[in-house]
């Protein structure tokens, strides 16, 4: 037998709604042609979990498990796979219908990220993932279980933002990194940092900054402070008083705060609109040339870069806290409260069984 964590469905409305977890056991399941079966042994929180409980992500379903993130072993092969990645550690591509296409998912009717979708039954809060050979890469040897499991979705997506899209991850370019402490913007920081950038930050905890600073990061703001702009102008070196590009979750008032600081041709990358469903778009911002460029998760072949060049620098993803056992509804509730306040600095993530003290 397996099991699954789902949410349940009780009425509500978007954004009011709250849906309880569950628990279920499911059958082990059977391979077919192509697919391998994983031994689950972490699995890590997104912003995205928090949005299906409160009914705020499209496409929900009530019967696939929960989460997008996982490392696991694979335990078994199906007819017509190769047996190199036998008993060897993975960690899960967390979307499905992407390849390569650096613009978009090819098909957009078979793109999706995994856990709770109704497009695809997998999920990474279970017992035992079915999975087809491509949507998995071996794990760095350099990772704890718990770290794979903390890297896939926030590391894609940080990965796109940076490296694909702003055009920017190049020795001594200067790149703000708003909301720092949230999974995808640490993965920023940590990538930008081994790619040779400057990093500037901004939280309203001084402690988030402080820790950024020691990660590496040149310096950050409280963004509660009025004109904080002004005072990131000021951490700015004399050879470049200006940002390259911004990498943003919150969206709010990020143009109006930054397009001053950045370059004439400055980036602006949204991944995240976490203040605010829409964003104010300047005729400053316009004038100056500015392109504001959205990025959601990332492909297959961006994913396989991103584990190589974690792999090749030695990049170990922060985790916050960690809960154990799947069948801890309560500990895991408490991950999601973390989330909803705001409390973690890194990845929140579920011990399955991964043995790891």
């Amino acid at each position: 037998m397996s099991r699954s964590l789902t949410v349940q469905k009780i009425d509500g409305k978007p954004g009011q709604v709250y849906y309880p977890l569950q628990l279920h056991d499911t059958p082990k399941p059977v391979l077919g042609p192509g697919e391998l079966l994983v031994k689950i042994h972490a699995a890590a929180l997104n912003h995205r979990d928090l949005f299906v409980r409160q009914h705020l992500y499209p496409g929900i379903s009530f019967t696939s498990p929960l989460l997008s993130d996982g490392c696991g072993t694979v335990v078994e092969t199906g007819p017509e796979c190769s047996a190199q990645l036998l008993h060897q550690r993975v960690i899960v591509c967390p979307v499905r219908g992407w390849d390569a296409d650096v613009d978009a998912p090819e098909d957009a009717n078979r793109y999706a990220v995994i856990g709770a979708s109704n497009r695809y039954p997998d999920g990474t809060a279970q017992d035992y993932l079915v999975v087809r050979e491509p949507d998995v890469v071996r794990c760095p040897e350099h990772l704890s279980t718990l770290e794979a499991a903390a890297l896939p979705l926030v590391g894609l997506t940080g990965w796109r933002a940076l490296v694909t899209k702003s055009r920017n991850a190049h020795p001594g370019r200067n790149i703000l990194v708003t909301g720092i402490g949230g999974g995808v913007a640490l993965q920023v920081l940590q990538l930008g940092v081994a790619r040779g950038c400057r990093v500037y930050v901004t939280s309203s905890d001084p402690e988030k900054i402080e820790r950024a600073v020691r990660m590496g990061a040149q310096g950050g703001v409280n963004y509660r402070t009025e004109a904080w702009e002004k005072q990131l102008q000021a951490l700015l070196p004399a050879d470049r008083p200006y940002l390259d590009a911004v990498i943003d979750g919150a969206g709010g008032d990020i143009v109006a705060r930054t397009t001053r600081l950045l370059k004439a041709g400055g980036v602006i990358c949204v991944y995240g609109m976490t203040v605010a469903p829409r964003m104010e778009w300047a005729m400053p911002a316009v004038l100056k040339h500015i392109d504001m460029l959205a990025c959601t998760t990332g492909s297959r072949a961006e994913f396989r870069a991103l584990v190589e060049f974690v792999q090749e620098h030695q990049i170990r993803p922060v985790v916050s806290r960690v809960v154990r056992g799947l069948d801890n509804l309560e500990g895991i509730d408490g991950l999601f409260e973390d989330m909803k306040v705001g409390r973690q600095f890194g990845k929140l993530v579920i011990d399955v069984d991964s043995t790891e003290s």
